[in-house]
């Protein structure tokens, strides 16, 4: 049984490394895939316990799958219904310095979307230096600006590591706007999650996930930037900054600063007493 499993990792392998899956990949990335990919499986097969490793990535990538497009367009016409909004959040992702990847590029083209089509006033990016030098908000602020949208309705919080952060900070940030009516746009797979978290706390905020087949038809080209503004200084990235134990925490929103307002449930109030903000509106 070993030996047919340990041939069906090599032929798995062997596929890896082909053209063919190049393109499987790159389409894997664009649902929102790419940190399963980034494993590097192929960095696996010579461990002693290869075949148990692999076959458990493959069961998490088999078992992970972004909503069926259904799902994504009625959870998006049901945002639709509450357009105009004061604000939409973008949660960033690691840039490099290199050609934008495609989580960058579909969650900026489709926040260009959402606001050249008016469904939007304002767009909030969220992220902050976390595995390379790049503040990751500012970053695709630039992008957002050299794509035509005007810099008095861009706005960056830089402060967020987590998805989690990604959206409370955001949040924060919109309330010290006294904007009310607010809406979470990214990629499907990132809106499910997401959308937990903001059901568990009860935070006003609606959703209106990427549908891609309107994103494929819009010019999603890379404009010309220039991100050195970005760049934060005397940067050390999370891996060495916190634990693994302590990153785990901040993916599941273990390490926010909340404001008492925001946790209406008693029991959050008296979970999280030790890290409430003394201030109002901000992380």
């Amino acid at each position: 049984m070993e030996t047919k499993l340990r041939r069906l990792i090599d032929r798995t392998i062997s596929f890896i490394k082909t053209k063919t899956a190049l393109k499987f990949f790159s389409a894997v990335l664009v649902y929102g895939k790419q940190y399963i990919i980034s494993m590097r499986i192929y960095l696996l097969s010579n461990h002693r316990h290869s075949v148990l490793i692999i076959s458990f990535l493959l069961f998490l990538f088999l078992h992970s799958c972004s909503p069926p497009s259904r799902v994504t367009k009625n959870s998006y016409e049901k945002g639709l219904v509450s357009q105009p909004y004061d604000a939409i959040i973008v949660t960033g992702y690691p840039y490099k310095g290199q050609p934008w990847n495609a989580v960058l590029t579909i969650r900026i083209h489709w926040a260009n979307y959402l606001y050249k089509k008016g469904y939007t006033k304002n767009i909030i990016f969220s992220g902050g230096a976390v595995y390379s030098e790049y503040i990751e908000s500012k970053v695709m602020a630039i992008y957002a600006a050299a794509l035509g949208i005007p810099s008095a309705h861009i706005f960056t919080e830089e402060t967020a590591e987590h998805g989690t952060e990604n959206v409370y900070y955001a949040y924060c940030l919109a309330k010290k706007n006294s904007w009310n009516n607010i809406a979470l746009a990214t990629d499907p797979y990132q809106t499910k999650h997401m959308k937990r978290f903001i059901r568990k706390y009860d935070l006003p905020v609606k959703l209106l996930p990427i549908v891609f087949d309107t994103l494929v038809m819009q010019n999603r080209d890379e404009p010309h930037i220039d991100a050195s503004p970005a760049i934060k200084e005397n940067f050390v990235s999370i891996t060495k900054r916190q634990s693994l134990y302590y990153r785990l925490r901040g993916t599941f929103g273990k390490n926010i600063i909340w404001h008492e307002e925001d946790l209406k449930k008693k029991r959050f109030k008296r979970k999280y007493r030790k890290r409430i903000a003394k201030g109002k509106h901000s992380p």
